[in-house]
Order: C-alpha cells, then sequence, then structure tokens
C-alpha cells in the first residue's frame, strides 16, 4: 500500500510538559527561497499571533505554497530565519503542528474510523484516546454512520472532512490549512468553519490559505498577501481597509449595469447583478447627479473596498480594463 503524507498531528501530552505558548506562532524574517533562476519567496517577514486566525492570500504561483513549506521545514529557506512555536528546531515543532495539504491524499482501502485511530496514534496518542476523539469528531460531521466504511466509499465532501479530522484531532496548537475549503458545498464549507472557529476559541492559532476572499474577510483577525514572492498586504482587515479609504460605490438602480453605460470617470465597475460596485475620478456628486437623470436610485453608498476588490486591483494585469469586470 503506497504511502502519501497527509499531516502533521499533535501527540496528547501532560499540559505541564509543554512548552508555554509563544507570543507569536511563527515568525519569519527576510526570508528567500530560489528555484534556479526564479525567485519564489523575496525576503519575506511576517508574524502570526498566538491564538488568532490568520489568513495567507494571493495569486496562484504567488509564493503561498513554498512559504508553508518552509513554515513546516518540508522546505529550507535559501536566507532569512523562521521561527515557530518559540522554536527555530522546526522539526521539533512540527510535533505541536496540524497540517492539512492542499493535494488531498488518504488510505482508500482503510476504514474511516481506524484510519483516524492510526493517524492519533502514530503521533503518540492512547488508543483508547483516539477511538474517543475520533467518534466525537465524526459525530460532529454527521459522519458517524460512515465509521466502518472505507475510505473509497465516501463521497469527496466526507473525504475532505475525514481529512480534517485527521489534521485537528489530537488537538495541535497551530493548525495550518491549504485551501481547506475547496470543493466543498455550502453545507460542508459551513460545517469546516465552525469547526475553525470552535479550535480558535480553545487556543489553537489557525493559519489557512485560501482564494475565498469572502471567506477570508468573515474569519481571519489578520491577513497576509503575498504577490510575486513579495508581501504586499499585511495586517487587520480593518488596517488593510483603511489603507485603500473609502473610494467604492455601492449602487443599485432600476436599470442594473446598463445605468452606467457610456460614464467616462468610471474607472472600475464590478456587477453582482443585483448591485454594482464602482471607483470613479472626480466628484461622487457628478456621478450621482448624472445617474439621477438615467435611473431611480435604489442605493448609493460610499464604501470601503470589499478584500475581494482589493486582491484584484493588487493581482490584475495593470494592462486589462477594470471598467468591463
Amino acid at each position: 500500500m503506497p504511502v502519501t503524507q497527509v499531516c502533521y498531528l499533535t501527540p496528547i501530552e501532560n499540559p505541564s510538559s509543554l512548552p508555554p505558548m509563544p507570543a507569536n506562532a511563527i515568525q519569519l524574517r527576510d526570508v528567500t527561497k530560489s528555484y534556479g533562476a526564479h525567485k519564489a519567496v523575496d525576503t519575506l517577514s511576517l508574524t502570526v499571533p498566538s491564538g488568532a486566525i490568520y489568513g495567507f492570500i494571493g495569486p496562484n504561483g504567488s509564493g503561498k505554497t513554498s512559504t508553508i513549506r518552509m513554515i513546516l521545514n518540508i522546505l529550507e529557506p535559501d536566507s532569512g530565519s523562521i521561527e515557530v512555536l518559540g522554536q527555530t528546531k522546526a522539526r521539533t515543532a512540527n510535533d505541536r503542528i496540524g497540517y492539512l495539504p492542499e493535494e488531498r491524499g488518504l488510505y482508500k482501502k482503510m476504514k474511516v474510523a481506524s484510519l483516524l485511530e492510526y493517524y492519533a496514534t502514530i503521533k503518540g496518542m492512547p488508543a483508547r484516546e483516539a477511538r474517543l476523539e475520533g467518534k466525537r469528531w465524526l459525530e460532529k460531521f454527521d459522519l458517524a454512520a460512515w465509521a466502518d466504511k472505507r475510505i473509497e466509499a465516501l463521497s469527496k465532501g466526507m473525504a475532505q472532512k475525514v481529512q480534517f479530522i485527521a489534521t485537528v484531532q489530537t488537538r495541535p496548537e497551530l493548525i495550518i490549512l491549504d485551501e481547506p475549503f475547496s470543493g466543498l458545498d455550502p453545507v460542508n464549507l459551513e460545517a469546516v468553519r465552525d469547526a475553525i472557529l470552535e479550535l480558535r476559541a480553545q487556543g489553537a492559532t489557525i493559519v489557512f490559505s485560501t482564494h475565498d476572499m469572502a471567506m477570508a474577510e468573515q474569519m481571519c483577525d489578520s491577513i497576509l498577501m503575498i504577490y510575486k514572492g513579495q508581501k504586499v498586504l499585511d495586517g487587520s482587515l480593518k488596517s488593510i481597509k483603511d489603507k485603500y479609504g473609502q473610494d467604492t460605490i455601492r449602487l443599485r438602480t432600476d436599470r442594473g449595469a446598463d445605468a452606467l453605460i457610456d460614464l467616462p470617470e468610471i474607472e472600475y465597475k464590478r456587477d453582482f447583478g443585483n448591485y454594482q460596485e464602482i471607483r470613479v475620478s472626480g466628484d461622487s456628486n457628478d456621478l450621482l447627479a448624472k445617474l439621477l437623470q438615467r435611473a431611480r436610485i435604489e442605493q448609493f453608498e460610499i464604501t470601503r473596498p470589499s478584500l475581494h476588490d482589493i486582491f484584484v486591483r493588487i493581482a490584475k494585469p495593470q494592462n486589462e480594463d477594470h471598467s468591463h469586470e
């Protein structure tokens, strides 16, 4: 049976034997990683406070996965320093980390309960405790009826929830989730989201990478965006939005997006169907006066940009026409 490395799990130990939780769960200082001539991560520094939910966003190929793998000591940085849970010896720190990789993999011929017990016991959890903890999580995720089924019999969403359980069932101090919501239907997505919030409430630090900007905006205490290997955003959602100011107009009219045709002052337009978000050059009152001549205004709100909007501003090629999104 081929071996697939699925996750790093934490053994249950006497709490008094564990080192104290540092103020920062992760600290990177000027970390660089290159593959030949390509610099995947360029002098990256970041701090993840203990007990926080920290979102890690960026386009594909931006350096997110390389950074996560260096934090886990799967890759060595070319330069810079990495401290995880107060330790610079990353493999020692990994004993206190739960890791869910983007590339999912489970032993398909094993039964669900046996697989969860196996993953827990190889990291030091007593077998009886592993069975009880696995059972608790299966009940929580409405999978108790599948405990004696083989992994290959599960749907994709069920298998993803089982792998999530395997990552967190031993109560790691630091949990790193690579695209944890990818491919989940709304019901399963809510189940995983609620579980992440519960783990944070119990004291765990959660780092997750995602392309779901709405989920990052709802859940994260702090957000980092990496683009072309460099940090371009880092901080609380409020501080990030404060940086961009209130330059977005949320608009709803009885004509929808048609009311915005041939208005040259519009620099950016995003059509959400029931409403539009736009940015304009010049005075927003002048635009409002023009719109009142074209349509009945149901909403005209000057607001901060969404995280999705900020992401697109940074990551979208500059030569593309934003006004026709």
